[in-house]
């Protein structure tokens, strides 16, 4: 298997009967998803948990070119709560594959269709900002707002910087055709 394990223990003993457990279930992973190239294994024992279902905790981390998925599950018994999660992650493959394998029509990856997508330092392919706007904003009260968002063809919505709430404003035009308000407070 080329893929990197690491098994890591918190408040407990990683027996080499949990250990081979352990190996033997995620080298499992690489036929469901092939560009698994490192799996993290994080087993714990949570001594203040409520309920004694609660107390080991498996949390499996897989890393790839492009992707990091995890799972946790926690159970009265390590491996039950090792296969939990193992469970979780394959469901979690089959959802990243769909997304990303079969989500075009013509067969084609997300990958080979947007060009240029940007990995961030994590990795993960990260969402594409194809334009950036700068404007500026002169105050004016909502039916100046109303007025410019028609003047300059705005269909849809219109931002502004209020001059009686001295805050910036989002105008949108509802389905039913009238107009609603947006008035962003920080918190």
């Amino acid at each position: 298997m080329a893929v990197e394990l690491e098994i890591y223990g918190r408040n407990m003993e990683v027996t080499d009967r949990i250990r081979e457990y352990v190996e033997k279930k995620v080298t499992r992973l690489d036929r469901y998803l092939p560009g698994i190239e490192e799996a993290r294994v994080d087993l714990a024992y949570i001594k203040s948990a409520r309920s004694a279902n609660d107390r080991q905790v498996a949390q499996l981390t897989v890393r790839g070119k492009g992707f990091i998925l995890r799972a946790e599950e926690r159970g009265d018994d390590i491996f039950a709560a090792i296969d939990a999660s193992l469970d979780k992650m394959q469901r979690r493959i089959e959802r990243f594959k769909g997304k990303h394998h079969r989500g075009r029509g013509d067969g084609k990856s997300a990958a080979e269709v947007v060009p240029g997508t940007v990995e961030e330092e994590t990795g993960e392919l990260g969402p594409i900002i194809a334009r950036r706007k700068t404007f500026r904003l002169s105050p004016m009260d909502e039916m100046e707002a109303l007025e410019q968002m028609e003047l300059l063809g705005h269909e849809n919505f219109f931002v502004f910087y209020n001059a009686h709430s001295n805050a910036v404003n989002v105008l949108y035009k509802r389905r039913d055709g009238t107009f609603g308000l947006i008035e962003p407070e920080v918190g």
